[in-house]
């Protein structure tokens, strides 16, 4: 089958064949039909995570936002069977360590990294394997198609998870959301449909014209201004800063604005990952987070148990994530793909439709 490998960190994905996977006994095969391209697929394509040991090795397969139909099934798999349309989370769980069974399954202790670990390759590949189906392969709605269910992929999961599990988001709350990739207007989508209130913050016009559509109620254009500016911006807006302030970007200086834009006892929530400039580390106010009460809480993907809960706001309609995808490509335009994140030259979702 063929596949997007990544042979040197920095240097294009080699599209390339390789052997197609066999189901192990707990485990199925898809048939890929559509994948999320995720700015955490360049981060692994850049090299980053060394400063937390988890650096993608050469030969890894990468992506991992995938959606496809069963076409192989392990003996020892009961919930999921030929034939079925599937959906599957990046952090896969095992299912039964104490994670597992207390609904924590993103953070399993035996977990896996789909398309980030030898153990888990991933799904820029016409097939790809899920260890543990019975626990997370999701089955598809009926009438959502492969295309928007990879757009829904991390990125959807992971900001209903941030606002809803971490950042205790209600109707009528301020929501402040630095960073308007991916991860970033999912998350002023999802907050829209939880009826919060939106404020987003971007340096590109284009980036914030789409929050806009999506739900946002203000937009700050953060391009040329210093952190003081951002955030006063902010906490004017949201009448003495956000309720819940998101850094869907991570670096320094959005995180620390993310910060600084909560009001007294907000939550920030850390969804973006460090590039090699932060290496894992930013220096945060401290003393004004004790003073003000202020909870710095982090967010990674969604528990597969919780897949329910993000399918009934796509069943009713109230989240559309294809109005996020801004363009579909083949498995031969990953490597570019790739490339254009590191000046942010994408804007919205782009999706692999094409095998």
């Amino acid at each position: 089958m063929r596949a997007a490998v990544l042979r040197e960190h920095g240097e294009p994905l080699e599209i390339t064949d390789v052997e197609p996977p066999d189901p192990a006994p707990h485990g199925v095969v898809v048939d890929v039909e559509a994948c999320g391209v995720c700015r955490s697929d360049w981060h692994a394509w850049q090299g980053h995570g060394e400063w937390v040991g988890e650096t993608v090795a050469d030969g890894q397969i990468l992506g991992h936002e995938p959606a496809g139909r069963v076409v192989a099934v392990g003996d020892r798999v009961g919930r999921v069977a030929e034939g079925d349309r599937v959906a599957v989370p990046f952090n896969l769980g095992d299912g039964s360590c104490p994670q597992c069974l207390s609904g924590h399954g993103n953070v399993c202790e035996d977990g896996l990294a789909l398309g980030f670990q030898r153990e888990a390759q991933g799904a820029f590949a016409e097939q790809v394997h899920v260890p543990d189906a019975d626990y997370n392969a999701m089955q598809l709605p009926d009438g959502v198609s492969a295309r928007d269910m990879a757009a829904l992929g991390c990125r959807f999961m992971t900001a209903f998870h941030a606002l809803t599990a971490r950042g205790d988001v209600g109707a009528g709350d301020w929501v402040a959301v630095h960073g308007c990739g991916g991860v970033g207007l999912s998350t002023v989508h999802i907050a829209d449909a939880l009826g919060a209130r939106v404020v987003a913050v971007d340096i590109r016009d284009a980036a914030l014209d789409l929050a806009t559509e999506l739900g946002a109620d203000a937009v700050v254009n953060a391009d040329g201004k210093d952190g003081r500016a951002v955030t006063g911006a902010v906490r004017g807006t949201t009448d003495g800063g956000a309720h819940v302030s998101v850094d869907a970007l991570g670096v320094a200086e959005t995180c620390r604005n993310s910060v600084f834009s909560l009001r007294r006892r907000g939550t920030h929530v850390q969804v973006g990952l460090t590039t090699d400039e932060e290496r894992g580390e930013v220096s945060l106010p401290v003393e004004r987070m004790a003073m003000m009460e202020a909870d710095f809480k982090g967010a990674r993907g969604m528990p597969p148990t919780r897949y329910d809960e993000l399918l009934r706001l796509l069943e009713s309609g109230e989240i559309d994530p294809g109005r996020l995808v801004h363009r579909e490509v083949s498995l031969a335009d990953v490597p570019e793909r790739l490339a254009a994140m590191t000046e942010y030259e994408t804007t919205g979702v782009e999706v692999v439709t094409e095998f």
